[in-house]
């Protein structure tokens, strides 16, 4: 008989194993489906598998087309790394009163061809966060050292301590280690109020991942960091805008004069900001200071479904529009940070959106980032209709393939890449074989 996608489950005590009569299930949106053999890649190195409390796995008996309940089983999902984007969230049934789940991806996981395997793409080969990159112990004593050589500098302790040692961020890591993508945190404050938010939440939702950052950094602050790492670093970018923190375009007039003063001491690198693009003006202030790449984070191009998850405050979603469009007519590299879910991003409304957005802006680059976040805490937040089946949806391969084909000359990826003092050249990625549907 053929191998097929097999369910996996966990126990009371903590166990997970297959459950060969069950063809695993994968979800987008709400609805519920059979994993499809073709769309699957081994588990990456690094994930993490994850009990989800108080929610039961499903799965599809060999002889029935209907997804069943395993009532006596708790369901897992895949976390994956950096660099890989999923075509199906885990499928479940949630309990009554069972708690919101922590702000992480759930990807789908199955059993096949004797290994784990996830419904997902590495849409990137960048190394940057790989975590075979990383050696703790060696971070842990070039921040020591960084901070003994600059012990008043605020920005440099806090993306040390809190960032690169107590969050393992990766971009703060690589600051210390002088390579590739260094952090400039620089605003504790946001006008948007992201429902999956990873730096601030309430009380009555989940715990954040980060605590925001507390204070302002001086001009200063950021040189003294932003310099050494631009002059030396391979592939070298600084970039405004960090988990960690809230809304750098707050903060514009001292990013600018940041920009400013780092370009009166070194000419390379890439100097990039992370936004929600809310402020169009100040987004021509960075430009005209120096400004290399953007990147602008989504989760929709429809309006409706964009305003229900980050909840602007004191802007509009015309007013993203707008900066994505003034950044390339300033002929910024310009990225967007898609945040994608299965069933809402491959939604056949968002596709046509989608390319809306590449026809008016000559975008250069998708970054198809997963939204991190409990899929029904979403599903609910966006208004997602609750019958299944009343969504038309592309599916995640099939919406990667019509834009890729469509807009050929758009870079897809997961992370920055350095548009200035090193020749940029698009790379190959190795792609998983998947139908389309």
């Amino acid at each position: 008989m053929p191998d097929y996608p097999k369910l996996v489950a966990a126990n009371a005590a903590g166990e997970i194993f297959d459950l060969p009569d069950f063809h695993a299930a994968g979800r987008s949106g709400r609805e519920i489906y059979p994993l499809d053999p073709a769309l699957l890649m081994p588990l990456p190195a690094s994930s993490r598998l994850y009990f989800l409390p108080q929610r039961v796995p499903v799965g599809y008996a060999r002889k029935n087309r209907a997804p069943q309940r395993l009532d006596e089983y708790t369901a897992v999902a895949a976390f994956l790394p950096p660099a890989y984007t999923i075509f199906s969230v885990a499928a479940y049934h949630r309990q009554t009163a069972a708690p919101l789940l922590p702000i992480y991806a759930y990807s789908a996981v199955c059993w096949y061809q004797d290994r784990f395997c996830v419904p997902a793409l590495r849409v990137d080969d960048d190394i940057k966060h790989d975590p075979a990159q990383f050696s703790l112990n060696k971070i842990k004593k070039l921040v020591e050292q960084r901070r003994r050589q600059f012990p008043a500098n605020r920005l440099i302790s806090h993306h040390g301590i809190n960032c690169a040692l107590r969050y393992g961020c990766p971009n703060a890591q690589n600051l210390f280690l002088q390579r590739w993508e260094a952090p400039i945190a620089v605003s504790a404050a946001c006008n948007a109020a992201c429902v999956g938010c990873i730096s601030e939440q309430p009380g009555d939702t989940v715990q954040s991942p980060h605590d925001r950052l507390g204070f302002v950094p001086t001009v200063e602050e950021m040189v003294e960091l932003a310099v050494p790492h631009l002059e030396s670093a391979p592939q070298a970018i600084v970039s405004f805008g960090q988990g960690c923190e809230g809304e750098p375009l707050l903060q514009g007039a001292l990013i600018a004069a940041a920009i400013k003063k780092i370009r009166q001491h070194t000419s390379r690198g890439t100097i990039h900001l992370n936004t929600n693009g809310s402020r169009p003006a100040m987004v021509s202030l960075l430009c005209d200071a120096g400004l290399d790449s953007i990147r602008v984070s989504l989760n929709s191009l429809r309006e409706p479904v964009y305003a229900a998850y980050y909840q602007p405050r004191g802007y509009r979603f015309a007013d993203v529009i707008a900066s994505i469009q003034f950044a390339r007519q300033k002929r910024l590299w310009t990225s967007i940070n898609y945040l994608s879910f299965p069933g809402v991003t491959d939604d056949d409304e968002e596709f046509v959106a989608l390319a809306r957005l590449i026809e008016a802006s000559d975008l250069n680059m998708i970054q198809w980032r997963n939204l991190n976040i409990d899929p029904d805490w979403y599903a609910d937040s966006i208004g997602l209709a609750d019958a299944p089946g009343t969504t038309k949806f592309l599916g995640m391969p099939r919406l990667l393939k019509e834009i890729r084909e469509r807009f050929p000359q758009v870079r897809f990826g997961y992370f920055n890449p350095p548009v200035k003092a090193e020749p940029f050249a698009p790379r190959s990625v190795k792609r998983n074989k998947f139908k389309t549907g």
